[in-house]
């Protein structure tokens, strides 16, 4: 982690920086918006997450053109934080809510201190996708009520179940806004994204439509937004909610984790430079601890909004605080006239957001992928929709992992060789396993190379018994450079099973460390002195001995 506390901020770059979070405030105005209504507590909500977000992701982050604030994925997990909070506690739902996004600024803090970051983007391929469509696909469902003309829902059931009573009264102008709405953020000429984005050509034309050619209250709009800087407010709790609130932090930093350090890699690519992982979930922590002490959203690094400064010209980490304060201008002016924003175009703009958050490259691949890939993707897709999000992500490292233990174990079992010197000669075999073919097949010689997991220890027990005849057997450790704990278990459970079944055992090559290693389990213990030996010359030696001896 770098030394120094701010993100990489230069005044060389103020005019780039300055276009850049311009740029990209106008980008985040509507979908800051759509945001805040989508997850139940108000677009301002959805301005505060991202003006202080932005603002302090920007200015302590580790990703110098990055530019932070509420996110699809984010908004989806929060709508269910304030639904089951308000559920419980009507009164202070919505305000503990807002105590999860402190909860979960003070946890990413708390993960970049200890250096964690790296890890968050070793999540495999398959499950990042898994449940990325999964957000996407829920944030396409829970709009399905607003796009007909009725009051939308943050219950993902609730939306599906009230499906076949929307389309009884469908209110064909929301649905004609929705539809406009889609079709302008596909549609808009790329010379015009420059000076009036997707998202807030479809926000201003469908409100215009809307205002121009539809009676007063056809439809439902955002209603009074409130214009003035936020009151801050102390979190709220109780000790019965204590569990539910630390569960929900957990969520979102680990989410918010994920998301912002994705983006990160993108802004990377786009600019050949490389962030550091846990300063930037330091910066990330510090804007949503703010966001949530203000009522805002708690945000990530925003894939779209970064693309969008960097290819502005934004630099540095002033580009993000631009931004920020752009928004804020904008709300402390324009705020009022927000209020006559129809719902269905915010819902066709959310619409648009979740078909760009699934995953189509990897549905395209779908005929070459391995099988046990899109299982593993199909799985965490079904969790992430109908069970919950930080349980699809640990499902899915954990099967993930137990593919990458399987493969490994079929690697490393490669690099282990057993043989008794049969046919060796005629084979053309190295002279040392020639010299096994006289005791036909009583000295078993077991070669390993590479280090070991603990999962070859059952396809090494499997190997071993195509050999029961052999009454020595010769471990040469010679090739083993790496000898850690699991190795270790191994061929302490393997001596001690061969002493048990009265063969003897060799050791040879083993060096200082995995001496050391061995001797924690107690495996040299077991072993006379002279059965450990330096090379495998030597051992066969000792074997002659040992066997003319026993014959004797």
């Amino acid at each position: 982690m770098s030394d120094s506390l701010f993100n990489s901020l230069s005044t060389r770059h103020l005019r780039m920086d300055f276009m850049g979070g311009l740029t990209s405030a106008v980008v985040a105005l509507p979908l800051a918006l759509a945001f805040g209504v989508a997850s139940g507590a108000g677009p301002t909500a959805g301005i505060y997450g991202a003006i202080f977000v932005g603002l302090f992701a920007g200015l302590f982050g580790g990703t110098a053109p990055q530019v932070s604030g509420p996110t699809g994925p984010m908004t989806v997990v929060m709508a269910g934080v304030f639904t089951s909070l308000q559920v419980t506690y009507p009164e202070t739902g919505l305000v503990m809510g807002f105590s999860a996004v402190i909860l979960a600024g003070l946890i990413q803090i708390a993960l970049g201190m200890l250096r964690l970051g790296k890890y968050f983007i070793l999540v495999p391929y398959p499950v990042i996708s898994g449940f990325m469509t999964g957000i996407g696909i829920i944030i396409i469902i829970l709009q399905i009520g607003p796009m007909l003309g009725h009051v939308g829902v943050s219950s993902l059931t609730t939306s599906l179940t009230s499906v076949p009573e929307w389309l009884q009264s469908i209110s064909w102008p929301a649905s004609m806004l929705t539809l406009l709405s889609i079709s302008v953020m596909y549609l808009w000429p790329s010379r015009l994204s420059i000076w009036c984005p997707p998202p807030l050509a479809a926000l201003l034309i469908g409100t215009v439509c809307a205002l121009l050619w539809l009676p007063l209250d056809a439809v439902p709009v955002i209603g009074d937004v409130p214009s003035g800087f936020p009151v801050p407010h102390w979190p709220v709790f109780t000790l019965d909610a204590l569990g539910s609130l630390l569960y929900a932090g957990m969520l979102l930093a680990v989410l918010g984790a994920i998301d912002s350090l994705l983006t990160s890699l993108v802004a990377d690519n786009l600019t050949n430079e490389h962030h550091d992982s846990d300063k930037e979930l330091i910066g990330q922590g510090i804007g949503n601890t703010v966001a949530g002490f203000f009522g805002g959203l708690p945000g990530a690094g925003a894939t779209m909004r970064t693309v969008v400064n960097i290819r502005a010209g934004g630099k540095t980490g002033y580009s993000g605080a631009t931004h920020s304060l752009m928004l804020l201008v904008i709300m402390l002016g324009v705020g009022r006239y927000a209020a006559h924003v129809p719902l269905a175009v915010l819902a066709g703009i959310l619409i648009r957001v979740g078909i760009g958050i699934i995953d189509w490259p990897f549905f395209q691949r779908l005929g070459k992928l391995p099988v046990n890939t899109v299982a593993l993707m199909m799985t965490v897709l079904l969790m992430t929709v109908f069970v919950d999000l930080i349980t699809a992500v640990l499902v899915g490292v954990f099967i993930s992992n137990l593919i990458t233990v399987e493969r490994l174990t079929c690697i490393q079992l490669d690099h282990v060789q057993l043989t008794d010197g049969t046919d060796a000669k005629g084979s053309g075999r190295p002279i040392d396993e020639q010299r096994l073919e006289i005791h036909q097949g009583e000295v078993l010689l077991l070669r390993l190379d590479g280090p070991l997991s603990f999962g070859v220890g059952r396809g090494l027990r499997k190997s071993l018994s195509g050999y029961a005849s052999y009454r020595l057997m010769i471990i040469d450790l010679t090739g083993a450079h790496l000898v850690g704990a699991s190795t270790a278990m191994i061929l302490d459970e393997l001596v001690r099973a061969e002493l048990a079944k009265e063969r003897e055992v060799l050791l040879v090559g083993v060096s200082k460390r995995t001496a050391a290693n061995l001797s924690r389990f107690g495996t040299l213990e077991c072993l006379d002195e002279s059965r450990v030996l330096l090379t495998i010359s030597d051992a066969i030696d000792c074997a002659d001995e040992l066997l003319l001896a026993s014959s004797s």
